[in-house]
């Protein structure tokens, strides 16, 4: 077993505070709206959705053909500095690739308006090696293909979350 880290950020042209109400306040209604062909329901299993101790299963379409389900609960929800942190229980990728995973997301305001999403992926493998280079970016890509989906929205709809 070993640990690692992945880093990514993704530069968006949505306020912090807009991004941050949708994805992650809210996200649990509205991104299986925004991906029903991969997503097709977020359950709110404890907790609010939104709120420290929440737990939610996000449930796959066929699309994805590894597994049909992540399981997560909220660990940090910090509403001021736009910081979340939540711990994968099962599915996805545990089990599989990693033995465990958790994940933090700080979106923080840029001059231009918009603002900086950055990710932070921990995880322990399940071997005696790192996550592959493409194993790394599938997992980075999976969870801001989310986030980019709820950008795109409030791109297109800029009253929304206002």
């Amino acid at each position: 077993m070993v640990s690692g880290t992945i880093l990514g950020e993704y530069t968006s042209a949505v306020p912090a505070d807009r991004l941050w109400k949708a994805s992650f306040c809210d996200g649990h209604n509205l991104i299986p709206k925004l991906l029903p062909g991969i997503i097709s329901s977020i359950d709110i299993l404890e907790g609010d959705g939104a709120g420290v101790g929440s737990v939610k299963n996000f449930n796959f379409t066929d699309v994805i053909k590894d597994y049909s389900y992540v399981k997560d609960r909220v660990e940090v929800m910090d509403q001021e500095n736009h910081i979340v942190r939540y711990s994968t229980l099962e599915g996805g990728v545990i089990g599989v690739k990693v033995k465990s995973y958790s994940v933090e997301v700080s979106l923080t305001s840029t001059s231009e308006g918009g603002c900086l999403s950055k990710m932070k992926i921990e995880y322990e493998s399940i071997g005696d090696s790192l996550l592959s280079e493409e194993d790394a970016n599938d997992m980075q890509q999976g969870i801001f293909a989310m986030v980019k989906a709820v950008d795109a929205h409030l791109v297109e709809n800029p009253t929304a979350y206002a």
